[in-house]
């Protein structure tokens, strides 16, 4: 779906070469629209055009219109699903790399309105943005920049064009996009005019996240973890450092539901992903600071298939469960101060010692709790601080560590095998200046830790 091997290959050393340091950028800090963005969590990104209908997952940009014929249709079917899963953002593909584009544009033919279904006269994005704002999701799309179908993709500048009346007319007809997603996937050399459509889209849309690979271009808002696995194998900086241009970049981490799918095919049933392995991306996902971008695929009905309602909705009962009782509300009584950050409620935050480099936060209990999962929040808006910490439990007469590593970022959640203690606490071991924490929690999930 996203970056040919051999493109791959090429750009992969320069994606991930920035985020091999261990280190953070505390004087860059984030715009309003990208802490918003971070506190979405989990979204997901739909499939659905012509290959859907040929059982391809490449297409070429030679399908017939006509094949584009969905019986029955039917987006709120889809946002349902993804409102149930746990999901707070969606991004529709408006057009896939084949060119062919599921709104009614007037830069080209080869577009739904040259398909039968609804005699030409439907809007796919129209009827997704409308249907997911009714289910009370932010809505997003992608314009894939690679065009297989349009010939003026040979001619930069005619391309260049084209292309920016097509996001025009998207950026202008279907309301607020909380993001704008790009890739480089297939371009093979070709140059884009970036800056045109950076200008575009911000004219329209001044806040909405530009998600692209750090390969293309320095100034994005949100950057590709560096996989399809969905996971984060890295500590997360929230800062990337591009050829010393510095900006607050968090990392969006995408995978299918289906393994290797990103758009349905029939008599695939069993490639869907097990509730273990979706809530183990979770924890490795937005666990780790990130956005979990999920992929669906509507089949050639127009309907999710039952098998991925079902685990999406399975998902979103599993996330509800394993984070329902947050032990840490029953703490003993604790200064107001430190309340902020143990009172279920992120927009509260506790604040170190002003000019400190290392706090604790510790809570204590009546009676020992059991727990096997720690989520902590660090406060953002003032830029990411901490730079290494522990969770310690008080056992045997000491404070033994039990979880740690160095950055939090937007959410970290610690998994480790089952722990019983009267006293916990956060340990700051490092910050850059005084820490912020949104949310220290504790859980017992009685699941063994994500790998």
């Amino acid at each position: 779906m996203r970056l040919s091997y051999k493109l791959l290959t090429v750009l992969l050393p320069f994606v991930l070469a920035p985020l091999a340091f261990t280190q953070n950028f505390p004087d860059i800090k984030p715009a309003p629209q990208q802490t918003a963005w971070q506190d979405l969590e989990f979204g997901v990104i739909l499939h659905f055009s012509t290959n859907t209908f040929l059982d391809r997952e490449w297409g070429d940009g030679t399908a017939d219109p006509k094949v584009f014929n969905p019986t029955q249709f039917d987006a709120d079917q889809w946002m349902q699903a993804v409102r149930d899963s746990g999901a707070r953002y969606v991004v529709l593909v408006a057009k896939h790399h084949d060119g062919f584009c599921l709104w009614p544009t007037s830069q080209t033919d080869y577009s739904i309105k040259k398909s039968p279904w609804k005699d030409g006269k439907g809007d796919i994005v129209g009827d997704v943005a409308k249907a997911a704002r009714k289910y009370g999701l932010k809505f997003g799309v992608y314009l894939s920049p690679w065009d297989r179908h349009d010939p003026r993709y040979a001619d930069s500048a005619a391309y260049d064009k084209y292309y920016l009346s097509e996001l025009e007319e998207l950026v202008t007809n279907y309301g607020d996009l909380v993001e704008f997603w790009l890739d480089g996937a297939g371009s093979g050399g070709h140059v884009y005019n970036f800056p045109k459509i950076m200008e575009t889209l911000r004219t329209y849309q001044p806040n909405t996240i530009v998600f692209a690979d750090t390969a293309l271009f320095e100034y994005g808002d949100a950057r590709w973890v560096g996989t399809e696995s969905g996971r984060v194998g890295y500590e997360n900086w929230n800062v990337i450092d591009r050829h010393g241009y510095l900006r607050w970049r968090p990392v969006e981490a995408d995978t299918p539901l289906r393994d290797l799918h990103w758009f349905w095919h029939p008599n695939d049933e069993k490639s869907v992903k097990s509730l273990d392995e979706l809530m183990a991306t979770y924890e490795l996902t937005v666990g780790r600071g990130a956005q979990l971008m999920l992929g669906l695929a509507p089949d050639n009905r127009g309907l999710l298939p039952d098998s991925d309602v079902a685990r999406l909705k399975e998902l979103g009962a599993a996330l509800h469960t394993r984070y329902a009782t947050n032990l840490v509300l029953s703490r003993l009584p604790t200064s107001k101060a430190e309340d902020a950050a143990l009172d279920n409620d992120p927009d509260t935050f506790w604040s170190a010692p002003p000019g400190s480099h290392h706090a604790t936060l510790e809570v204590s209990f009546a009676k020992p709790i059991t727990f096997d999962r720690a989520l902590t929040m660090e406060w953002l808006n003032d830029g990411q601080h901490i730079q290494k910490y522990s969770i310690d439990a008080w056992l045997d007469g000491k404070w033994r560590r039990v979880a740690g590593a160095e950055a939090i970022g937007h959410k970290k959640i610690d998994g480790f095998a089952p722990v019983t203690a009267s006293k916990v606490r956060l340990n700051i071991l490092s910050s850059t200046s005084e820490a912020h924490i949104r949310e220290f929690q504790l859980y017992h999930s009685g699941a063994p830790p994500a790998q």
